[in-house]
């Protein structure tokens, strides 16, 4: 009779290196088809659609109002859709402080204040901060309102992470610049950047249109031209 001895040792040998195998199998790293290996999948929240590009600007469609302490009448902190939040400023106006303020270092904005009323008709700093108010409110509730698209070219003259934009929102139906319903308010000046528009209107055209609007506000004494 022979022994089995030698059978039982090759099983158990066989036995071992088909458990290494399934332990190597259960063990190895997912592979990665992208094209750094080994680098991890982005977030849901991070991930963007396709940019969109409407001439020189990036559009960004949907966006909504965050909630800001600093949110003013031309000047607001925006939710981008792929969850990015990000200081804007409008083209074109300038709307008035909304508070006299003073700040940790001994300024205020008292004497921009005084410059915007005397630049808006001559009336006092308290009914340009008034006026201020006006465009804060009027903007927030328009802005809180709906989902609107902002077109931004990422430019910061001043290098304070606040970020020029054009803002195209809905009122009464129709899509509308920001700016214009301001200036045809009585609610801003026309002083900041300018800029062509998306649509590709030559800024020259768009200023002079918004000098109409404003020509207008004062004929019919709305908003600031009505003090």
């Amino acid at each position: 009779m022979l022994s089995s001895k030698p059978k039982n040792s090759w099983l158990t040998l066989l036995g071992l290196i088909a458990a290494l195998v399934i332990w190597t199998y259960d063990h190895a790293p997912p592979k990665n088809h992208s094209s750094q290996p080994n680098s991890p999948p982005a977030p849901a929240s991070k991930r963007t659609a396709p940019l969109e590009k409407t001439g020189n600007y990036e559009c960004y469609r949907g966006c909504t109002l965050a909630a800001a302490a600093n949110n003013d009448g031309d000047s607001f902190l925006l939710q981008l859709p792929d969850g990015r939040r990000q200081v804007f400023r409008l083209y074109f106006i300038d709307t008035p402080e909304s508070a006299f303020r003073s700040y940790a270092n001994g300024e205020t904005n008292h004497s921009r204040i005084r410059q915007q009323a005397a630049e808006m008709g001559g009336i006092t700093p308290a009914q340009a901060v008034a006026i201020g108010q006006q465009a804060k409110h009027f903007t927030l509730d328009l802005l809180a309102g709906h989902p609107f698209d902002i077109y931004t070219r990422w430019d910061s003259p001043f290098k304070d992470q606040r970020f020029h934009a054009f803002i195209a929102v809905r009122q009464a139906g129709q899509s509308r610049w920001l700016e214009e319903l301001l200036i045809e308010r009585g609610l801003a000046r026309l002083k900041t950047k300018t800029a062509d528009l998306p649509d590709g209107t030559p800024a020259a055209k768009q200023l002079a249109h918004l000098k109409d609007l404003e020509q207008n506000a004062q004929s019919t004494r709305v908003g600031v031209w009505g003090l």
